[in-house]
């Protein structure tokens, strides 16, 4: 570009020339620009259109949808799971006396129920998120919930339901469930009573020869004793066991609805000598039902779960859920021999089974 002075004039004299080329590529320009901005008032003015065009309500709707559709993203986004404090606080309110609702605890690191499990609820929302992975979030809006709110349902239920590790939201509650609910599994059971029987009778008979044979655990109660012989123990297989009732075993393969594959199933053989009494308790959580199949079941026997009283029956099953408050004694004189039942942890019915399949994975042994 060459710049050429003029004559000087009395409103500027400092001026400057462009050469014709210059000139012409301005004019261009600015033709070019001045498209632009009709195609731009083009625009604007036929999206005006449209809208005065659409139906003011529907309008309104898409703008409400959009906005909770911007308030949703951002809560999940910012959201975290909150502190899980249950156990830690149990723990603490429980260490001047040693007890847990009446149970002296174990401390192994094996117990979900006993341990102390700092960061647990972050550790299930990351084996939430994992599985989620893995698999699909398709189904997992309770279970994401309940991890979630652990903290508010385990701390400020003013219930007689309180599971100590874990509250699935939104199941139905009943301290007693009928046959019904887990018809298949219960018919199977009582159909093999004898063979659970003639098995616990061969193991009973080692009781004779020493004070607590191999196999066999010693519970703590205020009174009396509490022996249990488990096949299955938080998820997890007893071998040796389960070699000493090998019928029984197979029998738990047979059941379309027992816990097998998380922490929270559990299979063994319960012995209450008269004169016991297991102080009441909840158990670690709502997702399953316990059954007692009656092997040996004396007078003045009784479970009371949610403050209802019932008593077993030899070759019957009782269904109960155990995150209620509950306790069990036996009141009969000595010579009428120990209460026995067969107990299995089996899937609350309402659980569905994409949500059994991820329990499995967030609460597999050892996770």
């Amino acid at each position: 570009m060459v710049w050429v002075p003029l004559s000087p004039t009395s409103s500027d004299r400092r001026a400057p020339l462009c050469t014709p080329s210059t000139t012409t590529m301005s004019l261009e320009w600015l033709m070019d620009w001045s498209w632009s901005l009709d195609g731009l008032r083009d625009f604007i003015a036929t999206g005006i259109q449209s809208f005065r065009d659409c139906d003011a309500t529907a309008l309104v709707a898409v703008a409400c949808l959009l906005v909770l559709f911007v308030w949703y993203c951002y809560h999940v986004g910012r959201e975290q799971p909150r502190a899980y404090t249950t156990v830690n606080a149990l723990m603490q309110s429980a260490e001047a006396n040693g007890v847990q609702n009446g149970f002296v605890y174990c401390h192994s690191p094996e117990c979900v129920r006993c341990s102390h499990q700092d960061g647990l609820n972050q550790k299930l929302y990351h084996n939430l998120q994992e599985y989620a992975k893995r698999y699909s979030w398709s189904g997992m809006g309770r279970i994401h919930k309940g991890i979630r709110e652990q903290g508010r349902y385990l701390n400020s239920r003013p219930s007689i339901q309180k599971p100590e590790v874990f509250f699935l939201p939104d199941l139905p509650t009943t301290p007693y469930f009928s046959r019904d609910a887990q018809k298949h599994d219960v018919e199977l059971l009582e159909r093999n009573f004898q063979t659970i029987l003639c098995e616990f009778e061969t193991l009973y008979k080692a009781f004779s020869n020493c004070s607590l044979p191999q196999g066999w655990k010693m519970n703590s109660t205020p009174s009396g004793e509490w022996f249990t012989f488990y096949l299955v123990n938080q998820g997890m297989c007893v071998p040796r066991n389960c070699r000493r009732c090998p019928r029984t075993y197979r029998l738990l393969g047979s059941l379309r609805t027992c816990i097998g594959n998380n922490v929270f199933g559990n299979a063994c053989i319960s012995v209450l000598s008269p004169g016991t009494v297991i102080a009441e308790h909840y158990g670690p959580t709502n997702i399953r039902i316990r059954c007692h199949l009656g092997l040996k079941t004396p007078s003045n026997c009784e479970l009371v779960v949610g403050g209802e009283p019932q008593c077993w029956a030899e070759g019957r099953c009782l269904l109960f859920d155990d995150s209620f408050l509950h306790t069990a004694f036996h009141e009969g004189a000595p010579e009428e021999g120990p209460r026995v039942v067969f107990m299995v942890d089996l899937w609350h019915p309402n659980v569905a089974a994409a949500e059994r399949q991820a329990l499995d994975f967030i609460f597999a042994p050892g996770r």
